[in-house]
């Protein structure tokens, strides 16, 4: 009997006990699916008499959980990251799910609820994405390319074979049994440039699909959490596109990123996929064909050109641009968006790079020729608080690039994957029609006198190979050059203007223009609060907060080998950049991000004090600059920067931004008017000019004349003011690591006099002698070391005629132009001319006394 009840006892505990696990099971469950998803606010809709204080009971127990976490984790997890909000007006896209959770007329129990991203990309909006290459295959514009490139064939074999001789005759027909007597087959050579066709449009052309599109969005939902803390961009500007899209079905749209990263074409179609936004064909380097990685890629939209598209230097493929240029034609007329990024390739420097307007040339055809009414130039811009793929050092050091590979991919993903990279900012500028454009450029045309305006023709194929465009078929003219250039320019300037500015990017800049040797916490974070300011309203800030919160962030994100952040003497956090030639390069990265903001008001504070007497007067009085002639200089310097900075759109007139600049540097005072200057209220009626500039053109053109006019002596003016000695070296700063880079390769061009160089040897050379003297102190701008900005001054030398270039089987030999070959004193003149912009600021009136 007692075992009976002690049996029976020891059931009803077993069955207590396995009921308890199970019901608490599921508490854990609802708990989990309560807390975790939308349904206190479906509850709460529902019921909305029910006064349910769900908020309440569940911070309670949020409370709870974390304070056990944070006891049982706190001796083995590592300190939680800080983070800072991001910009006003913005939205973290990795929590956005417009088509998940409850929907009306879908049932209480919907389940976009409990599985929000399967519902986000199911139910997006699928659009047909028509495959081209079948078309372009088809098309009799690629037939006459083969042909023209079979016939090209055979005339290099016969001259192979035959010399000279034989290269006027005709292709085919007169001397068929000679050519087979030598192996020479006009039929094979067709087949074979036939067969080449296939391969370049098998290879080139993307599969675009909705299915691998919604998978992708749905891994990146996932994913990106792991190592970015938000994709911000701004509703706003996603719903401009919505409307743009909706009141021109037809057009397409092309998107135009600056390329800092890999990472850049994935988030912009991301972005778009998930806001019903048709996903654009993607430009991309064949680099990128690797295993795995290059099919996926195709799959979201990428099309792959190559890096080179001429093998031969001096020898035009026609077949490759022939597929090329159709094979974007066709994707516009079938209603695809395109994407590509008109600087070529990523940036290693940080700021934007000049355009390269192949890709556009070809959009901007399209629509000369009627093949489609119109296309909307999207700029965007693209930001990282910390870059993804890592840094270019070894690139700006002179190191050759590591070439992209399966294993290089995967090691980058499983460390992305283990590290924080903080936040990614995409901005959506407003679209601008190309018919629009045109019409401005061409009325800019007609109000310069000139006659060479560029309109939509129906344009004849012709042989005459073009150095503009892609497919070398079309008629070459001077002007549709000047249009591609002035349209591509625009592009990046505005893109540039409208970078949003990161954390990481306005402490590296305070770091390397304000203040190289280290500041305290406290001082750096007054430094951030006056940066703020000066950018408000002039650029969108991609952080909000405290300054010191922001600096605290943005060290954490750049890790302690860029920054060190520790205690002085006085028990002070003390902020500096680490002292190592790769370190500070890294660091410049993100720095250069601000520069093309502050480049004309360095410019001119540079200008301004390479123009004041050599030695310090007695009285600032003393001191004293024309304003006529500082905007002179400050002209003359712009153009050594052309090739460095895009400093002012197409439509916009340098002077007057110059003039405008000045005005700001007034405004500051870090320069000064006299007194008689003052009396006369010359920032009242400059601004009063600046305000009719935007109200009637005519009056533009009279403000104009008007400042030519006025003052027939040297004009208003100018004072030193030693009040803002610090602030003056502070803006001369923000480009004179590019200055010291310039004069280096102009003292360098002595090298070349009578003797030829190979171009990567003479760039070795600089970073070489670049290099020793950062070591030997002479050089105080280890980011001086670039090998962009040496090339970029080669190419402004080779613009002077100073050196010259030609290639020589695939190699670029340098040489001094003969001008300057004659005499090695001519040389000291470009010395001189590009020492103008180097800011002395241990001499002169920047120097300050200790």
């Amino acid at each position: 009997m007692l075992s009976t009840v002690l049996n029976f006892a020891q059931r009803v505990a077993e069955i207590s006990l396995l009921g308890g696990i199970e019901i608490a099971s599921v508490a854990l469950i609802v708990y989990y699916v309560f807390a975790k998803t939308r349904a206190p606010i479906i509850i709460a809709n529902l019921f909305p008499n029910l006064n349910l204080s769900y908020r309440t009971s569940l911070g309670k127990i949020n409370t709870i959980r974390s304070d056990l976490l944070v006891t049982l984790r706190s001796t083995n997890e590592p300190k939680v990251q800080s983070s800072v909000a991001h910009g006003i007006g913005t939205q973290n896209m990795l929590e956005l799910t417009p088509h998940a959770g409850y929907k009306p007329f879908k049932g209480y129990f919907d389940w976009g609820v409990i599985f929000p991203y399967v519902a986000q990309v199911f139910r997006s909006e699928k659009f047909e994405y028509r495959q081209v290459t079948e078309i372009v295959h088809n098309d009799p514009a690629l037939k006459l390319a083969i042909k023209q490139a079979a016939e090209q064939d055979l005339r290099e074999q016969r001259y192979a074979q035959n010399g000279h001789r034989l290269l006027t005759r005709s292709v085919s027909g007169d001397h068929e049994e000679e050519d087979e007597s030598k192996g020479i087959s006009y039929q094979a050579i067709l087949r074979k440039q036939e067969q080449r066709a296939i391969s370049i449009l098998k290879e080139m052309g993307s599969t675009l699909n909705n299915g691998l599109l919604a998978f992708t969005s749905w891994i990146l939902y996932k994913l990106l959490p792991c190592f970015l803390s938000g994709v911000v961009t701004n509703t706003k500007q996603i719903e401009m596109l919505k409307t743009a899209s909706e009141r021109s079905p037809g057009t397409p749209l092309i998107f135009v990123p600056l390329h800092r990263s890999h990472l850049d074409y994935i988030m912009v179609t991301f972005i778009l996929t998930n806001n019903d936004i048709r996903s654009p064909l993607v430009a991309a380097g064949n680099n990128l064909q690797i295993p795995v990685f290059g099919g996926l890629l195709r799959g979201l939209g990428a099309f792959f050109i190559k890096r080179k598209i001429d093998p031969v230097e001096g020898k035009k493929d026609v077949l490759y641009r022939a597929a090329l240029h159709l094979y974007l034609t066709h994707a516009l007329k079938q209603g695809h968006n395109v994407e590509f990024f008109i600087e070529g390739g990523r940036t290693r420097t940080g700021k934007p790079c000049m355009p390269k307007g192949g890709i556009l040339s070809v959009i901007v055809n399209a629509f000369m020729d009627g093949s489609i009414p119109d296309a909307l130039l999207v700029p965007v811009s693209v930001n990282y608080e910390r870059l993804v793929d890592g840094n270019f050092v070894r690139e700006q050091k002179g190191e050759k690039k590591i070439p992209e590979s399966f294993t290089k991919a995967i090691s980058g993903i499983w460390k992305a994957l283990n590290s924080k990279y903080g936040r990614m900012r995409i901005d959506f500028n407003e679209p601008y029609s190309i018919r629009e454009l045109v019409n401005s450029f061409n009325q800019i045309a007609n109000e310069d006198g000139s006659a060479k305006i560029y309109k939509p023709v129906v344009k004849t194929l012709q042989h005459n190979q073009s150095t503009s465009s892609l497919y070398g078929t079309d008629v070459v003219c001077e002007e549709h050059r000047n249009l591609i250039e002035s349209i591509s320019r625009q592009v990046v300037f505005d893109c540039a203007a409208a970078t949003s500015v990161m954390s990481t990017n306005a402490l590296a800049f305070l770091l390397l223009t304000r203040y190289r040797q280290g500041a305290e916490e406290q001082l750096l974070a007054a430094a951030l609060d006056d940066l703020r300011n000066s950018l408000s309203g002039c650029k969108d800030i991609g952080f909000a907060g405290e300054s010191s919160h922001v600096l605290e962030y943005a060290c954490e994100l750049l890790g302690s080998g860029l920054v060190s952040r520790t205690r002085n003497e006085n028990g002070r956090m003390f902020i500096r950049a680490v002292d190592s030639v790769e370190s500070v390069i890294e660091l410049a990265y993100y720095s250069n991000a601000l520069a093309p903001h502050f480049a004309l008001n360095s410019i001119l504070m540079t200008t301004f004090h390479s123009l004041l007497p050599e030695t310090p007067g007695s009285s600032d009085t003393a001191a004293a600059v024309s304003r006529k002639k500082l905007i002179e200089a400050a002209l003359e310097n712009c153009q050594i920067y052309r090739y460095e900075f895009i400093l002012n759109k197409p439509t916009q007139v340098l002077e007057n931004l110059l003039d405008n600049h000045l005005n700001d540097l007034l405004f500051r005072d870090y320069i000064r008017l006299t007194e008689e200057d003052k009396e006369i209220n010359f920032l009242d009626r400059s601004r009063a000019r600046n305000l009719a500039q935007h109200i009637d053109v005519d009056d533009d053109d009279d403000y104009l004349c008007v400042e030519n006019n006025e003052n027939d002596d040297e004009g208003a003016k100018l004072l030193f003011c030693s009040e803002t000695l610090q602030q003056q070296r502070n803006i001369c700063e923000v480009l004179s690591p590019f200055a010291c880079t310039y004069l280096t390769v102009a003292q360098a061009l002595q090298i070349l006099h009578r003797n030829s160089m190979l171009e990567s040897e003479f760039i070795n050379f600089v970073i070489n002698d670049l290099s020793a003297k950062v070591k030997r102190g002479s050089c105080i701008y280890a980011e001086s070391i670039s090998t962009d900005s040496v090339r970029n001054c080669l190419k402004l030398l080779e613009k002077w005629s100073v050196i010259e270039v030609c290639n020589q089987q695939g190699m670029r030999l340098i040489s001094l132009n003969t001008l300057y070959e004659m005499s090695r004193d001519s040389l000291n003149t470009i010395v001189k001319k590009i020492d103008a912009i180097v800011p002395k600021l241990n001499a002169g009136y920047l120097q300050i006394n200790p």
